[in-house]
């Protein structure tokens, strides 16, 4: 009689220990306001690394290629490229392909002769994000001084670059905007610009 008690009054606590149906209705409601605050803030938090990422990728590979050329005496050429990635990759496509930075012995902007090796190499840019250059620009090219050689032959070289994704260019927290710009100056130097009210009176655009 004394185990039928024990029994039956440590299942009436187990019962009592237990979510009811109401409580467990307030704990969905509240785990549903949290993701409704929170999905948003990710999304947008995802898009802002991949925006940053291409245009530190951007800017470390003007960095880079202007320190070479001044180092190695060589010209240095960063371009477009189909096949960043294979042991044969060349210059082709645009910058949303991915791109190389290669030693450009000739200067002719083709990785034909011996010696011309591939310093670095960029994959295509994260999904959602787009590469806009001046004119569809998709080469800069450094001398051996490390500046920068100007326009090679009749090609324009990338003078700006606009990073965008599907926001175009928006208000960003703290007066940032929801793309970049990168400036080239004709020497060389690279900028991201990633304010808002800079961009738009540069009169930059997002496709």
């Amino acid at each position: 009689m004394g185990f039928a008690r024990l029994y039956i009054g440590w299942m009436l606590s187990r019962r009592e220990s237990g979510f009811t149906l109401y409580e467990l209705l307030i704990a969905m409601v509240i785990v549903g306001i949290i993701l409704s605050f929170g999905i948003p803030n990710f999304a947008e938090f995802t898009q802002n690394s991949r925006l940053a990422s291409t245009s530190n990728d951007f800017l470390g590979s003007f960095q880079m290629a202007r320190s070479e050329a001044a180092r190695s005496k060589n010209n240095i050429t960063i371009c477009a490229s189909t096949n960043p990635l294979a042991a044969t990759a060349n210059c082709g496509g645009s910058f949303n392909d991915g791109w190389i930075v290669f030693v450009d012995i000739d200067g002719d902007l083709n990785r034909s002769g011996a010696g011309e090796n591939i310093i670095r190499a960029y994959p295509p840019v994260a999904s959602g994000v787009n590469v806009t250059t001046n004119g569809g620009a998709t080469y800069f090219s450094f001398a051996g001084t490390g500046l920068g050689r100007g326009d090679v032959g009749l090609t324009p070289a990338l003078s700006t670059a606009m990073i965008c994704d599907g926001r175009g260019i928006d208000v960003a927290p703290g007066g940032r905007a929801t793309a970049r710009r990168m400036v080239a100056t004709a020497l060389g130097r690279a900028t991201i610009i990633s304010d808002h009210e800079v961009i738009q009176a540069a009169g930059g655009v997002c496709p």
